[in-house]
């Protein structure tokens, strides 16, 4: 019968200090299986880029000519609606005396508009809560209790400056990066 907890006399190279065959396979395995899964997961991790149509919108010009005071219009800038409303005077003195103590994320009307171009709000038209666009924009849609936006999902309530003054919604609309090229044209992106 043999002996099998002892090496036999050409030795099995598990001898003390030195890694046998079957931990250099074994080692050797797990690298090989590490790499073929980035392999196989990379075509997914891509996927999760931009596509090269979104990419191509990274920024836009609007044209704010033909926008009346009082009118508004979305327009897309990388996927997402933009909402481009000329805001009357009577909507601007309403959001500039907003008591701050009021908002839920509060934020003067002064932060959310370029200066010198108040008459303009420029804001991403995404509810803040879970993602659905606020209705507005057209004159008959509802504008919810402060004149701006309102979200019938959930019921959040936007002001005429783009922020959430009732409903579940935690932050006022998001604002794009954007900047006036002259008085009629703006680049948003």
């Amino acid at each position: 019968m043999t002996d099998l907890t002892h090496p036999g006399p050409m030795g099995t190279g598990q001898e003390d200090g030195d890694p046998s065959r079957r931990d250099i396979l074994v080692l050797g395995t797990i690298a090989t299986g590490a790499v073929g899964a980035a392999i196989a997961a990379w075509p997914f991790i891509d996927s999760l880029n931009p596509a090269s149509d979104t990419l191509s919108l990274a920024s836009i010009e609007v044209d704010l000519s033909p926008i009346a005071e009082g009118q508004a219009i979305t327009v897309t800038w990388r996927g997402k609606p933009v909402f481009v409303r000329h805001r009357t005077a009577a909507e601007i003195e309403l959001a500039r005396k907003t008591d701050l103590n009021s908002l839920i994320d509060p934020q003067p009307d002064t932060d959310r508009v370029k200066e010198g171009h108040e008459q303009w709000l420029i804001a991403i038209g995404i509810c803040t809560h879970l993602g659905c666009v606020p209705m507005g924009q057209k004159s008959t849609d509802p504008r919810g209790d402060y004149g701006g936006w309102f979200c019938p999902c959930h019921g959040s309530h936007y002001d005429t400056a783009g922020r959430i003054r009732k409903g579940p919604a935690p932050l006022n609309l998001a604002l794009p990066d954007y900047a006036f090229l002259d008085d009629t044209r703006i680049r948003i992106g």
